[in-house]
């Protein structure tokens, strides 16, 4: 388990002391944390997943490839 120190308005750690019991702050917070993250986690997938059946990008993409090692030689540096 890791300590993390954050800081919230005083509103709403006060908020928090009245509505939330002491022994329970933790995890509640840690629901809450995850079910953000998973939210951002399904938009990044969703938006990965449009990217990979957009046809038009792909198709300029691959257009793109064969630039990869143009004027690149096999020198170390």
């Amino acid at each position: 388990m890791t300590k993390v120190l954050i800081s919230i308005p005083d509103k709403i750690a006060s908020r928090m002391r009245a509505s939330i019991p002491q022994k329970q702050r933790s995890r509640v917070i840690v629901q809450l944390i995850e079910k953000e993250i998973e939210k951002r986690e399904k938009a990044l997938y969703e938006c990965a997943v449009a990217v990979e059946q957009d046809n038009e990008l792909n198709h300029e993409m691959t257009e793109w490839d064969v630039t990869l090692k143009d004027g690149l030689t096999d020198e170390s540096w």
